[in-house]
């Protein structure tokens, strides 16, 4: 688990237990059994997808700016512009 930010404030038991009762009685939410979470629980991560390699490029101060203004999701938005950028130059 990431290191959560100080302050942050956790469910008590009691609390945790009302919340998952709140959940379970929601004919919407399909919890996932034990089972169903190992086979994907590798798939949840807090940075890149499967799919996603990292690495450091530099870009000008003004679109960094951009897209940081634009909220914290600022990283999805750039690369959804990059694959848009691709779909219509690619060869």
């Amino acid at each position: 688990m990431p290191a959560l930010k100080p302050n942050t404030l956790l469910p008590g038991d009691e609390e945790n237990a009302k919340i998952t009762a709140a959940a379970l009685s929601d004919p919407d939410a399909i919890p996932l059994t034990d089972a169903e979470w190992e086979k994907v629980k590798h798939l949840v991560r807090i940075g890149h997808l499967p799919n996603q390699k990292r690495i450091a490029v530099s870009l000008d101060a003004e679109i960094i700016e951009y897209f940081c203004t634009q909220g914290s999701d600022w990283q999805t938005r750039m690369n959804d512009a990059l694959k848009e950028w691709l779909k219509e130059h690619a060869v």
